[in-house]
């Protein structure tokens, strides 16, 4: 891709250790920085092109860049015809493309360091290169090829048949994949229901004008989001208006997720039983979403360090009290554009997983009695701060929060933003939140020995 290379001056690496006696909220002395308007440092900066592609970037004077490309190509996007088409596009991103062979793409970024990975989510689809700073042209070339120059030649693409299957077997085997696949089938009748993963029926037989089909309705500058972490602003706005400004519109839009609550059971001779028990919750951006996040880490979000035990969240302790066998047991909290689930997710012996599931939603309904109190709700509110402020230290969990809302949203909202709409949250809005859980239509999925596993009806 010509063109791309010598388009900017980036500054070589800033280490920490030349930052001696110097603020870290400016650029280094004597750094020119790229001509534009003046803007404060380390803030994210958000535009909107007049293609619809929104760029995204945070300038950090770290030494290591990382950049990325988001779509809406989720695989809620996937009809009856395809489905599984965006599991196959994941495998298919470091394939020959018309600018580059899969060989040059691997060997290219291999040689500076860098990697390339694509990643999706049930709205989302994710392309990601990470390099050092001084490689950013090369890795960038590469990482505009795989996202809007894929040749799909047909002989790569049933060469990705075997790695499907090993995938798709692997995600089966996992109990806790399992679960949460089932319980968005069972939930919903459409869009949100459709798997991560390439059904057994459709594997194999995706050609390459499939691939290409969903490409041209979905992969358009309007459904686009090019978010960097380590590089300029105006660097990042010049690579989007160059080589991102493809096919205009908005595209194929998804069907609205329409919720129906159910049950899938998965029986096998596990000792162990995955269990999840879910209602229909709050579409992400909302203040009813911000009290269901509230109502998460109020009753337990999950252990803080690993293979360890959450002993002191309301859960644990309703749960510890209904039986002596070992167990875990957590809140299930998710949502998307238009809908969510929220819930608990059970991890019991096969024996004792009725008692364990029934005060897990025990411990929710009394929530929604009015058994808390106000220092109870603060302290899920500081919890739920840092568990934000957590997720945004690594430049994976930075880069993903950017670039989703930039998709989602075309803006960025900062963690001082949203710790006020945490602050808002009261202890009616938290009540009302269990409260729908508690009156909503449940969805459970279960997974092992399930002899003693209550049916959803019966909760």
């Amino acid at each position: 891709m010509k063109g791309i290379r010598g388009f900017t001056q980036l500054s070589r690496r800033f280490y920490a250790a030349a930052r001696a006696g110097s603020s870290l909220v400016e650029p280094l002395p004597g750094l020119k920085l790229a001509p534009g308007p003046a803007h404060s440092f380390q803030d994210v900066h958000v535009t909107r092109l007049p293609s619809g592609l929104v760029i995204a970037s945070l300038e950090n004077y770290s030494p290591a860049s990382k950049i990325g490309v988001f779509v809406k190509a989720g695989c809620r996007y996937e009809t009856l015809e395809n489905q599984g088409v965006t599991h196959t596009l994941r495998l298919a991103a470091n394939l020959t493309t018309k600018g580059a062979s899969a060989f040059k793409i691997c060997r290219g970024i291999e040689a500076v360091g860098g990697t390339l990975t694509a990643s999706s989510t049930r709205e989302n689809m994710i392309y990601t290169v990470d390099c050092l700073r001084d490689d950013i042209d090369t890795v960038m070339e590469y990482l505009i090829n795989v996202t809007t120059a894929q040749e799909f030649r047909p002989w790569e693409v049933a060469e990705l048949t075997p790695r499907l299957k090993v995938e798709k077997a692997r995600a089966e085997q996992n109990p806790h994949i399992a679960v949460v696949e089932s319980l968005h089938e069972a939930a919903y009748k459409n869009a949100l229901s459709n798997s991560l993963y390439c059904p057994d029926y459709m594997v194999g037989k995706f050609q390459s004008e499939h691939l290409h089909q969903f490409v041209q309705n979905h992969f358009t500058s309007a459904r686009m989001a090019l978010v960097g972490l380590g590089v300029d602003h105006s660097v990042l706005k010049q690579v989007g208006e160059q080589f991102l400004n493809i096919r205009g519109g908005a595209g194929t839009s998804a069907a609205q997720a329409r919720y129906r609550g159910g049950e899938i059971r998965l029986p096998s001779s596990s000792s162990l039983v995955h269990s999840a028990v879910v209602s229909e919750a709050a579409a992400s951006g909302t203040g009813e979403a911000v009290a269901f996040s509230v109502l998460q880490h109020l009753l337990g979000a999950g252990p803080r360090i690993k293979r360890g035990s959450n002993a002191t969240s309301k859960l644990t302790q309703g749960v510890a009290k209904a039986t002596a066998d070992l167990f875990d047991v957590s809140t299930y909290n998710v949502t998307y554009s238009d809908s969510g689930l929220f819930g608990i997710y059970t991890v019991s012996q096969a024996g004792s997983t009725d008692a364990v599931v029934k005060a897990a939603v025990a411990e929710v309904k009394a929530v929604a009695d009015g058994g808390i109190t106000a220092a109870d709700l603060t302290q899920a509110k500081l919890s739920l701060k840092s568990d934000l402020l957590m997720s945004l230290e690594t430049s994976e969990g930075l880069l993903e929060a950017m670039g989703t809302q930039a998709l989602a949203r075309g803006s960025y909202q900062s963690p001082e933003e949203f710790a006020k709409n945490i602050d808002n949250v009261s202890l009616t809005d938290v009540a009302n939140a269990a409260k729908k859980f508690v009156s909503g239509k449940k969805t459970m999925a279960s997974s092992g020995s399930l002899i003693k596993t209550p049916f959803v009806d019966e909760i």
